[in-house]
Order: C-alpha cells, then sequence, then structure tokens
C-alpha cells in the first residue's frame, strides 16, 4: 500500500525537522513526566510536530498517531531516548498508520535496555567521573576544573542530538546493526568505573588509625604497618563495610550514611581515628 495512501502526506522529514525535535527533547522531554505512563506526553510533544506534516493536520491518520503514542507506559533514558524517536518517525513516515503497532512495539522493547545503558553511562558513570575531577580541581583552586563539567555536559547533549540523525537515517537497522556496540560500550564503561571508583577511594576518602600501641615499651605505629602492607586500606575497607551495607536486607544509602557518622563521631571520639 502506497505511504500516502489515506495515511500520511507523503512529507519527508528534513533536517531542520530533526533539529526541532532535539530543541524540544533538551527542554521538554521530562516535563510532561507523570506516575500514571511517566514520559509518554512529553514523547508525544517532542514529535507533535513532525507527526502533523507527516499525516496532515487535524486528520483522523493523526488523532490515531497521538492516541498510540499516549497508550503505552513508556519511560526510558533520557539520554538515549531520541533513538527510538529517530526509528519511530523513520516507520511512521513510510508506513503510515499501519507502522503504529511497529513502533508501540519497538518503544516498549526498547526502553528498558535503552534505560539501563543511558543512565548508568550517562547518569551516573559519567558525571561521577567529570565531577570528581572538576570538584578536587576546584578544592585546590584551579578554576580548569568547571570548564571540564562543562565541556562533558556539551558533549553529552551534542551526542543526544546526533543520535537522533542517526537512528532516524538508519531506521530499523540500527536496532540489529548497533546491539553488539552498545554491548562493548557499555562493558568498556563498567571497567572504566572500576578504575574510578577506587581513584575516587584513594583520594577522596581521607581517614587514617591513630592506634599507636605500646609492645614492650615500644611504640607501634599501626597506621604505617597498614601502609606497608598496602597504602589506602582503611579508606578501601571502610568503603567494602559501606558496599557490604547496602547489600542487607532492608538497607538503603541514607540508613549506610547514618551508621558511617556514627561509627565516625565514636571512633573520634575515642581517638582511634582521624582524617587523613
Amino acid at each position: 500500500m502506497s505511504s500516502n495512501v489515506g495515511q500520511t502526506t507523503g512529507y519527508k522529514l528534513t533536517k531542520a525537522d530533526l533539529r526541532q525535535i532535539n530543541i524540544r527533547n533538551l527542554v521538554g522531554f521530562q516535563a510532561g513526566w507523570n506516575y500514571e505512563r511517566m514520559q509518554h506526553s512529553g514523547y508525544l510533544w517532542i514529535i507533535l510536530p513532525q507527526l502533523r506534516k507527516i499525516y496532515g493536520d487535524n486528520t483522523e491518520a493523526l488523532k490515531t498517531a497521538c492516541r498510540t503514542q499516549c497508550s503505552p507506559f513508556f519511560n526510558t533514558s533520557n539520554f538515549l531516548n531520541t533513538i527510538i524517536t529517530g526509528i519511530d518517525l523513520a516507520i511512521e513516515e513510510t508506513e503510515g498508520t499501519e507502522g503504529l503497532e511497529t513502533v508501540a512495539s519497538l518503544k516498549t522493547g526498547l526502553m528498558g535496555p535503552l534505560a539501563s545503558i543511558g543512565d548508568s553511562i550517562f547518569g551516573s558513570l559519567l558525571p561521577t567521573i567529570f565531577g570528581a575531577l572538576a570538584a578536587n580541581m576546584a578544592m585546590e583552586g584551579n578554576p580548569l576544573g568547571i570548564f571540564i563539567w562543562i565541556a562533558s555536559c556539551v558533549v553529552v547533549d551534542w551526542f543526544r542530538c546526533k543520535q537522533t540523525y542517526i537512528a532516524y537515517d538508519q531506521g530499523m537497522k540500527l536496532v540489529t546493526t548497533m546491539s553488539d556496540k552498545l554491548n562493548a560500550i557499555t562493558d568498556a564503561a563498567t571497567v572504566m568505573g572500576v578504575f574510578m571508583v577506587g581513584a575516587l577511594v584513594s583520594t577522596n576518602v581521607g581517614i587514617v588509625l591513630t592506634i599507636n600501641p605500646n609492645i614492650g615499651g615500644v611504640p607501634l605505629n599501626v597506621q604505617d604497618i597498614l601502609n606497608n602492607i598496602c597504602p589506602k586500606l582503611v579508606p578501601a575497607a571502610l568503603v567494602g563495610f559501606v558496599y557490604w551495607l547496602l547489600g542487607r536486607k532492608g538497607m538503603t544509602s541514607t540508613k549506610a550514611i547514618f551508621i558511617v557518622l556514627v561509627i565516625g563521631i565514636v571512633f573520634g571520639a575515642l581517638n582511634l581515628v582521624a582524617k587523613g
């Protein structure tokens, strides 16, 4: 069936259309978030001008497309959501309302994997890395840290915009051709995150033991002994203890913070530990 018979106007999206989608996505994708269907209204809002061009304004096809976009539950990473948007519009532009069932399945199938990848890399890992770098430089009085943070945000937003063009050009092929690459990127980011956690522990967790017992009349510096075994062993042990706490049933990050605070106050009062 022809793509413009009773369904679409035959309009082909331009770079200006994709640029408008990106602008709307950056400023308003999460604005319509609600507890019933989360991001579905924001998703529709960012592509509504293009749907009007594809189906025509005030047509039954447009109403059907809008109802389809709003009917399913939708929640994914706002860093990778335009991958779904680009593929969605490529399908609707070609197949019209006949492709709406495919679009609904696409959104349901991809929102979970993209949420886990996008939020872990762009929502947690990168802000931790570059935020820590910027904060440490700021604490040392180096103003370059703020530019590192700004540059990282600009690059992430550029990537969010660039993926719209790639997804629209590739269409459904992107789902299969990019799957292995996305897995490789996720694995690489996980390894980098492990290294960064180790670096953050050694630089940001400052705690030393002040226990100096006398053995046979000879003072024994416990901290020096531990440093000879492994530098920063005490901070690493503290982080391991918190990690163990978070794995306990019913434990939350807030509870773990209060436990560490209480331990720090008690040990500090007994003069057992000090700031490193």
